[in-house]
């Protein structure tokens, strides 16, 4: 018996969520890619402490859910995968292209790209893919896409910074001294390179101190 794989394109329907209002008084818009096992309505927490009045918060969601665990109680969501990953980038940038022109950012907000574990492979490939001209770049916690050469970020002049837990179960030494590399020989050495004392989560301390 022969098979064969073959590939459609169709129409999908995804939701976002956001925080605060988008006003005249928002200084910073934040497009926020949370990681693998989250729901986009419950990373928001990661940013509650950020002034409501001067910061909004957009977080896309990834749309490929799961059960966490046995129970089938809890959902989350995954980017990517390697299974056809070229295929599904393309979905999640046409996705994200979606998100911002619904939202219709004005040019006068300063823009923050910021992304957590699997969403940091996210907001890189989509600022690169882009040709995003971001305010600041954030990569939380997580690995930078390998397929990125440093001619691929000459065009951006946004502040990037590199924040990793130093007791991160999945980010340990020898990982972060490839990933803190890489990060020189794309970004430059005006890279911001923090490293803070904890585990692999979003430290909210440092997010705040962002803006």
């Amino acid at each position: 018996m022969n098979s064969s794989e073959k590939e459609i394109s169709y129409q999908i329907t995804n939701t976002y969520s956001t925080l605060n209002s988008l006003t005249s008084k928002t200084k910073h818009v934040w497009l926020v890619c949370h990681g693998m096992g989250y729901l986009s309505r419950y990373f928001l927490k990661y940013f509650k402490q950020l002034d409501a009045e001067e910061n909004y918060i957009i977080a896309p969601q990834a749309s490929s859910k799961y059960y966490l665990h046995a129970n089938f109680k809890h959902v989350g969501a995954s980017w990517l995968t390697k299974e056809n990953t070229l295929a599904e980038t393309e979905n999640v940038m046409s996705y994200l292209d979606a998100v911002l022109k619904a939202e219709n950012i004005p040019n006068s907000k300063k823009l923050i790209v910021f992304g957590y574990s699997q969403g940091v492979s996210i907001a890189v490939r989509y600022v690169v893919r882009r040709k995003l001209q971001c305010n600041q770049l954030v990569l939380h916690s997580g690995g930078i896409p390998k397929e990125l050469i440093a001619k691929d970020l000459g065009f951006l002049k946004a502040k990037v910074s590199l924040i990793y837990g130093k007791n991160d179960a999945y980010l340990n030494k020898e990982r972060m001294a490839i990933e803190t590399k890489r990060a020189y020989e794309l970004f430059g050495n005006g890279i911001n390179i923090i490293p803070f004392d904890g585990i692999h989560e979003v430290n909210v301390a440092l997010v705040k101190n962002l803006v």
